[in-house]
């Protein structure tokens, strides 16, 4: 992430460009950085000009307080402004209701497209994201770092053995120190529910896109986001989990961003 854009208030977000042809900005999920995404990036061909960046917070981009969902629109505003004026998005997990709220906001957004947006379809989903963010502000208060990042991971569906050996991993500290970034994108996903109003809104073609080896409800909720905006496209990756593999998914993103 070697070059700037200067949000509205002043924060400095921090990205890299790959590529000189119109843009894709890529935001990254929960716990990660910009850096996260340049596999992804190398892979988005087609005369594009792929731009990952760190999140505010995150890497080498500012925080200043306080912080709002506002702020992220208008950092990812900044960006686009930053390297031509226009830009598609892609959005990751809980990158992808950014995404989707940046074009909802107005932004001069070509095309969006998602990947396992986290979003529950039906109330009880959205009980259990009231239930996550009072635990999660409880423990951010207190200063519990790891218990918070071990409780997002909880939420992921992670095991407990799993989760037990991540934190004596060596790059523990480095998830403990995003740990305040997850109410950011705790916030970025509202109640935890499908935002069909907010996404009636969206004027752009969006691909929602889940992974075939991923759970039932992360396909629902894909799906949902592609019904709810006016022009959605839904799609599926054979054999892919959240984690997904980027060649399986660069040339998918081309295809739709070439378009």
């Amino acid at each position: 992430m070697d070059k700037k854009a200067i949000s509205r208030d002043g924060t400095a977000i921090a990205y890299g460009r790959t590529g000189a042809g119109p843009a894709v900005v890529l935001v990254s999920g929960a716990l990660s950085a910009g850096s996260s995404m340049g596999p992804l990036a190398a892979r988005i061909t087609g005369g594009l000009g792929s731009v990952p960046y760190d999140r505010r917070g995150r890497g080498a981009s500012g925080d200043t307080a306080p912080y709002a969902v506002a702020r992220e629109v208008e950092d990812i505003a900044a960006l686009i402004d930053t390297v031509g004026g226009s830009a598609a998005l892609y959005g990751m997990s809980s990158g992808a209701a950014l995404a989707l709220e940046a074009a909802a906001s107005g932004l001069p957004v070509t095309r969006v497209a998602v990947y396992e947006p986290p979003f529950a379809v039906d109330e009880g989903g959205g009980e259990d994201r009231a239930a996550y963010t009072r635990q999660l502000s409880e423990l951010l208060a207190e200063g519990r770092s790891g218990d918070a990042v071990e409780l997002f991971m909880s939420l992921t569906g992670a095991p407990a053995e799993m989760i037990a050996s991540a934190r004596r991993a060596p790059w523990w500290p480095d998830l403990e120190a995003l740990a305040p970034t997850l109410a950011y994108d705790d916030a970025a996903m509202g109640d935890g529910l499908v935002p069909r109003e907010r996404l009636a809104s969206v004027t752009v073609p969006v691909l929602a896109v889940a992974g075939g080896a991923s759970p039932a409800w992360m396909h629902e909720a894909a799906r949902a986001v592609a019904e709810a905006v006016p022009d959605g496209t839904y799609r599926t990756l054979d054999g892919q989990t959240h984690a997904v593999d980027p060649d399986a998914l660069g040339p998918l993103l081309t295809d739709f961003f070439s378009a």
